[in-house]
């Protein structure tokens, strides 16, 4: 049975059914604008867009990665998706957040078809009204009075609500569609479509037509006339599934259209590896063929045919045959509005189907095997822990040729494809490995009395003694780009605080990575805890990471302010410690050295430009302009083929000024500065506070009073008095390394080396205490008398 919405010149049906549609409260849906793509393709003169998307079907996606790939995509939306929770009616707005992903992802270029149930429960809410008004107006005819009984409503035979139901959720669905200029097709079928093989190859036919026309094809069993089941020879070979519910039948049209994905939605968030609600229950990220024996299945969901078990055996059936499936909620409110498009993008929603096992643990289990290796290494004595730092630091310098060489293919790889400063970034040097192993012996001095260190004792009563000490965060995500000398600093400071610790690095360095986590682990290995440090090699998206609120305690981004932003608006429940920007200021006084105003800026800038610690924005004193002081740093700066962008009140003082600035609030990570006029410090101060990012601020001036009024009143994480902005390190601190420098106003601010990894606990010891003794009428008081703090003695 085949109905579809014809481009042309008369009134649509679904225009013609807007007044009972909008009866039923349909929300008015806005269209929007399809992404830009490189092809236009049209049909009855029609243009509609499309994107280069194309894969030769027989193999499933081995990745989630790779779901963007898809062409052809089923999407089946289960009863409980469909339905109110009265199962009287459809969940409207739900529909209408559907509909309008499969017409971002169709007008895309993309083929979508949607397998859908709701026909029985759109059937039961209208038959239900229509027995109701019966009724009633049948006993007021026969009473004669205005007070009625209690109208009772017999049982609704489903058959009979499916075929009052259809016809409606087709205008529903047309309705919707309209909205985005998208034409929907309805076809109904039983089991025995399939099993005829004529009626099999006009299916098919037909829904190859309409895909052709750009039609999306609604797909759902014809419920009015329906079968019973036929005996379950499920799985028994690629074309012998039965069509029992709508999710073999989604199985079933899957494979027969040879599609690319079928998107299983449901009231559940995928497959468990327990009844879901129970507290063992963790959600699976991706289902292998035959880990069914690990899994037990729950009941099945509030309405419909098929329970979870049916799902996955449609699903494993749909893998057989070569499309991936993904089962995923459709029902939640904070994720139904993307989830189908979040599928599509490869992010990680619900449960993935594969058949390729990865070689190594899922990054779920090396974040387990990093809390359990990181306990153990929190329980080791500070000189093992320090013992451990020793070993990295001699193999970084022992194993330089193997390092050097790795790093090499990194660099030629990246070559072309990298900007200059990345590729600085990412190059390692022999004196870059020896500044690394004299960082990490600071840390492993710094590391004996860390973990475990009494910060606070206090007798609360008699023998009631609290102490509070120090002890590791937990398990910590340190994310970073095209720095492998990042991953030795990190895992030292790691090792140091006893956290444990998961890298997840650049691709571009992945051969460096490889050979400093191997060295990594063979210094852990001394003392059994090779497992607290993990590199994250699979195909998992920064932004998955930073949903596994349940695995990582704090997440530490290293890279570009992009970088840092996007993890920061993505970490779900997770503290994120790092800074978005570097926009560096040095204030110029008019008091300033003429000897070392030269020597600040060109350390501050030109050292290392593409350092998050580089000056960007260079303040004069208004009394500085057209003096020698002045001509010098111009000089010294074109002189080191800096690009100067003038502010808005510098350009006002020249004739001819250099390209006025586009923002003050840039940071250009090159040769590129910033030069604007101020008239005090204190106007310096608060152009700091309204461009900057504080990070590291620098005034130059031989006053000592404006200087510390200075270092004073600006609220930056760095603040400086004649002394560059490049000094602002955890190296150059004395901290031996850093895992990154904070400009979050928390407990760990600036460089964050090994005090910022540490959190606290209290120890309370007693003698059968309890608390109704401190009563008013009790027979104990407080104390709180401050107690000595003990020393530990390392030497």
């Amino acid at each position: 049975m085949l109905r579809y919405l014809h481009r042309s010149g008369f009134q649509p049906f679904s225009q013609r059914l807007l007044p009972w549609v909008q009866s039923v409260a349909v929300p008015r849906l806005h269209p929007v604008q399809p992404p830009a793509v490189r092809h236009v393709r049209s049909w009855s003169n029609i243009p509609f867009i499309t994107v280069p998307l194309s894969r030769a079907h027989g193999k499933p996606f081995a990745h989630r990665s790779e779901l963007k790939h898809a062409k052809r995509i089923v999407v089946k939306l289960g009863s409980a998706v469909v339905t109110r929770g009265d199962e009287c009616g459809l969940a409207l707005g739900r529909l209408a957040s559907i509909v309008e992903q499969v017409s971002v992802l169709q007008n895309q270029g993309r083929e979508m078809m949607l397998v859908t149930s709701g026909a029985v429960a759109f059937g039961k809410q209208r038959l239900r009204h229509e027995i109701l008004l019966s009724q009633s107006v049948r006993q007021a005819l026969h009473s004669g009075q205005n007070q009625l009984k209690e109208l009772a409503i017999p049982v609704l035979e489903a058959r009979a609500c499916a075929a009052a139901g259809q016809s409606g959720l087709m205008a529903l669905y047309e309705a919707m569609f309209t909205q985005y200029s998208i034409c929907a097709a309805q076809i109904l079928v039983t089991n025995l479509d399939f099993h005829d093989e004529q009626k099999r190859r006009n299916l098919n036919g037909t829904l190859h037509e309409l895909l052709r026309m750009n039609i999306v094809p609604i797909v759902n069993t014809n419920d009015a006339v329906v079968p019973p089941a036929e005996p379950n020879s499920d799985l028994q070979g690629v074309n012998v599934i039965s069509v029992k519910d709508n999710d073999s039948l989604a199985a079933r049209l899957a494979v027969e259209m040879k599609t690319d994905l079928l998107i299983v939605l449901s009231d559940v968030e995928g497959l468990f590896d327990s009844p879901p609600g129970t507290d063992d229950a963790k959600l699976i990220d991706i289902f292998y063929p035959g880990d069914q024996q690990s899994v037990t299945f729950g009941t099945k969901s509030r309405v419909g045919l098929g329970g979870m078990e049916a799902k996955v055996k449609a699903a494993l059936w749909a893998l057989q045959g070569g499309t991936s499936v993904v089962i995923a909620n459709g029902t939640h409110p904070k994720v139904s509005g993307h989830v189908i498009t979040d599928i599509v993008e490869g992010k990680k929603v619900g449960t993935f189907f594969s058949e390729v096992k990865p070689a190594g643990p899922t990054v779920e289990q090396q974040g387990e095997m990093a809390r359990s290796g990181g306990r153990m290494l929190a329980t080791l004595e500070p000189e093992q822990r320090a013992e451990i730092i020793h070993h990295l630091a001699d193999l970084l310098t022992d194993q330089r040729e193997e390092i050097l060489l790795a790093n090499k293919k990194d660099l030629e790889e990246a070559e072309g494809r990298l900007a200059s400063p990345l590729l600085k970034r990412l190059s390692l040097s022999t004196s870059k490995l020896n500044s690394l192993a004299i960082g990490l012996r600071q840390i492993a001095a710094s590391s004996q009395d860390s973990v475990g260190r009494v910060l606070r004792r206090t007798r609360v009563a008699k023998n009631l003694e609290l102490e509070q000490v120090t002890v590791p965060i937990g398990v910590l995500l340190v994310i970073f780009e095209s720095r492998p000398d990042c991953l030795p600093q990190v895992a030292a400071l790691a090792i140091a605080s006893g956290n444990g610790l998961l890298l997840k690095g650049g691709k571009e360095a992945a051969h460096s990575n490889r050979i400093l986590h191997l060295l990594t682990q063979e210094a852990l290995s001394i003392h059994g805890v090779k497992d607290a440090i993990q590199l994250v090699n699979t195909r998992e998206e920064v932004e998955d990471l930073c949903r596994l609120d349940k695995i990582i305690d704090l997440i530490i981004p290293r890279g570009s302010s992009q970088l840092v932003r996007d993890i920061q608006k993505a970490a779900k429940g997770i503290p994120v410690m790092g800074h978005s920007e570097g926009i560096c200021h040095m204030y110029v006084d008019s008091e300033a050295s003429v000897d070392k105003v030269t020597r600040l800026v060109r350390d501050s800038k030109c050292e290392y430009p593409a350092a998050c610690n580089a000056l960007e924005t260079l303040l004069i004193h208004r009394d500085l302009l057209r003096t020698p002081l002045f001509d010098q740093i111009i000089d010294m700066l074109r002189v080191e083929q800096v690009k100067i962008h003038a502010g808005p009140k510098f350009a006002s003082y020249l004739t001819f000024s250099p390209s006025e600035v586009k923002s003050l609030r840039i940071e250009y990570g090159d040769l590129e500065v910033c030069i604007e006029v101020v008239d005090s410090v204190q106007e310096a101060i608060d152009h700091i506070h309204k461009y900057g990012s504080s990070h590291t601020d620098v005034i130059v001036t031989e006053n000592e009073k404006t200087a510390e009024f200075f270092l004073q009143h600006v609220d930056s994480a760095c603040v400086f008095w004649n002394a560059s902005t490049r000094f602002s390190d955890g190296y150059r601190f004395g901290l031996g390394a850093e895992v990154g420098i904070s400009t979050s106003r928390i407990h760990a601010r600036g460089p964050v080396g090994l005090e910022g990894l540490l959190t606290t606990k209290w120890l309370l010891r007693g003698q059968d205490h309890v608390v109704s003794d401190f009563s008013e009428h009790g027979s104990l008081k407080y104390l709180h008398e401050n107690l000595p703090v003990p020393q530990r003695n390392f030497s």
